[in-house]
């Protein structure tokens, strides 16, 4: 279907201009003040509204949701821990997990998601098949990377000077492969927008076997990559007990690093590793929220904008957010590192901050040349913000209120791909009310739970980072 956007606020070199937008099937195909295209059969008003290209959730983890508020202030090492023994046995609740991860996405300015999906065991096509469901009723352009290790949970902590035992991972390096290239051939799909990443979950818990079948899986498919990159101190111990150098180092030497690649978090990394990413156009995936939360550290973004690295933001999981509101991901992801540097010439403005969570998640999947800004011939990811909210009201300058205010249900519509999937504030492709009511119904209020990995991992973690016991 041909339509036109009237009357929308973008932003222009010298502060904002009044445009009409006309979109033709999936792309846009004219920007300008003429009024409406003839070829549109439909014109949405836009008055007053402020029209963006969508954002991009960079890096998250949608069957966490079940999960969210209960895990208490843990380190990765140990909230992780907890996480996997009370992991969703239901391939229902997975997919009802991305249904409202797509939903919260959408409704704060983001059309794509980046789902490193954690696999039910015995059940990873199943969980993968749920979650690919959910995308494409929702119609949110998605990124499924099933979350894949080889290694037990155990390996993922640092020995120090008292070496640890570890069972067998539950199945072999092997036989995930296998899986991987099942879901690759059955739901890799970038033309319905719907694509399937590699995405192991880190060198903590991978073995380089591992990471090289991702490797030929990728170029053989022409796949994305993504992995978590040293998100904790902890980790980059490990690093150098396994490898006898960096993590970044070792992935380089694996070849694992490329201009396709995406990685989050990227907190505990000197500056050769830093300019390692940069060398290799990789893409650093900043999730401050969950940073914040697990006590992992704050990544050195700023620097890594000098160094010419491509910067995307995300969510992170909604057990260690514990949310999927993109607009706050931004807000704190820019504000945050005004601490961390006195010139406040290198601080990221609210226009920068805009350009990232689109133009920069955009890149990070290789998708530059298709979304991430208002141009024509670009697909038609937009977003349109309603002005006259009160969250963003007083009128001053509107991204400045967007990005550093609290905007809240400030979205009014969302097209992705040219179709639209948000009217009036609401989702019309699902119905959002039975989604609530069956995420009520198959929840129940948790106080207090116990973990028995904690408690077998706790004192091996406190020794091994040096805390009393």
């Amino acid at each position: 279907m041909n339509f036109a956007i009237a009357q929308a606020l973008v932003p222009a070199a010298e502060g904002y201009t009044t445009v009409d937008v006309g979109i033709e099937a999936d792309k846009i195909a004219s920007i300008g003040s003429q009024g409406p295209p003839p070829t549109a059969t439909q014109t949405t008003n836009a008055q007053n509204q402020l029209l963006l290209p969508g954002f991009v959730n960079a890096h998250t983890h949608s069957s966490e949701i079940w999960q969210r508020g209960t895990i208490p202030p843990y380190p990765l090492e140990l909230w992780i821990a907890e996480l996997h023994e009370f992991s969703p046995p239901d391939p229902e609740q997975i997919y009802l997990g991305a249904l409202a991860t797509a939903v919260e996405t959408l409704l704060s300015g983001g059309t794509t998601v980046v789902d490193h999906l954690v696999l039910i065991p015995g059940k990873e096509i199943e969980t993968v098949e749920a979650a690919v469901r959910a995308y494409q009723e929702i119609g949110i352009r998605a990124f499924v990377g099933p979350l894949i290790q080889d290694q037990s949970l155990e390996t993922g902590m640092p020995s120090g000077d008292s070496p640890t035992t570890s069972g067998d991972y539950y199945t072999s390096t092997e036989e995930i492969l296998a899986m991987m290239g099942q879901v690759v051939e059955r739901f890799h799909q970038p033309e319905a927008g719907l694509h399937v990443m590699v995405a192991p979950t880190g060198g903590q818990l991978c073995s380089d076997a591992l990471f090289a079948g991702c490797m030929e899986l990728s170029d053989r498919f022409d796949l994305c990559r993504h992995a978590h990159l040293l998100e904790t101190k902890a980790q980059k111990m490990l690093a150098w007990e396994k490898y006898g150098c960096s993590a970044v180092e070792h992935l380089q030497r694996l070849g694992y690093l490329s201009e396709r690649t995406s990685l989050a978090h990227c907190i505990w990394l000197d500056e050769s590793d830093r300019q390692i990413l940069a060398d290799h156009r990789c893409t650093v995936v900043h999730n401050p929220l969950s940073n914040l939360r697990l006590g992992s550290g704050i990544a050195p973004i700023l620097h890594y904008r000098q160094l010419g690295v491509n910067v995307a933001f995300g969510c992170d999981g909604a057990a260690s957010n514990d949310a999927q509101d993109l607009l706050e991901a931004i807000k704190v992801g820019s504000l945050l590192h005004n601490t961390t540097d006195f010139d406040y010439r290198n601080w990221i403005h609210p226009r920068e901050a805009v350009e990232m969570a689109a133009l920069g998640g955009a890149k990070g999947l290789n998708l530059a040349g298709e979304l991430g800004t208002l141009e024509t011939g670009k697909q038609a990811d937009l977003v349109l913000y309603d002005l006259t909210n009160l969250s963003l009201l007083p009128r001053t300058d509107p991204i400045g209120l967007l990005v550093m205010g609290r905007p809240s249900q400030a979205v009014n519509a969302a097209w992705v791909n040219g179709r639209q999937i948000v009217a009036n504030g609401q989702v019309t492709t699902i119905d959002v009310d039975t989604l609530r009511q069956e995420l009520f119904a198959r929840s129940q209020w948790q106080v207090n739970r116990q973990s028995e990995n904690v408690r077998q991992l706790e004192a091996p973690y406190r020794r091994v980072m040096g805390l009393s016991e």
